[in-house]
């Protein structure tokens, strides 16, 4: 698990779960071909397609000192259509839509 930080767990990224679309934080420095080839190696599965994007770091302020936190990038891997990551399968139920009377 070297390049892949955690997984992302947005709306937007609960809904791309449906189109076999997974989002999460990875290393900077890491490549799309490093990346790809740990997924496809320790989960089993074929990748079709890999969006990166570098998301930046945010402005912190310890009194009169202002900071930032470091940049980051995150990774939205499409899966071959029959192939899954498990853990999220399996517990991703979704919401209910409830009426008002």
């Amino acid at each position: 698990m070297d390049g892949i930080k955690y997984f992302v767990g947005t709306d937007k990224s609960i809904g791309l779960l449906l189109k076999n679309q997974y989002t999460s934080n990875v290393e900077s420095g890491s490549t799309r071909t490093e990346i790809k080839h740990w997924v496809e190696l320790f989960f089993g599965v074929k990748v079709r397609a890999m969006n990166s994007h570098r998301l930046p770091g945010k402005g912190r302020r310890k009194g009169p000192i202002m900071g930032h936190t470091m940049h980051y990038k995150r990774m939205i891997i499409t899966l071959q259509p029959g192939y899954f990551i498990p853990p999220f399968v399996r517990y991703y139920i979704p919401p209910l839509i409830k009426k008002r009377t």
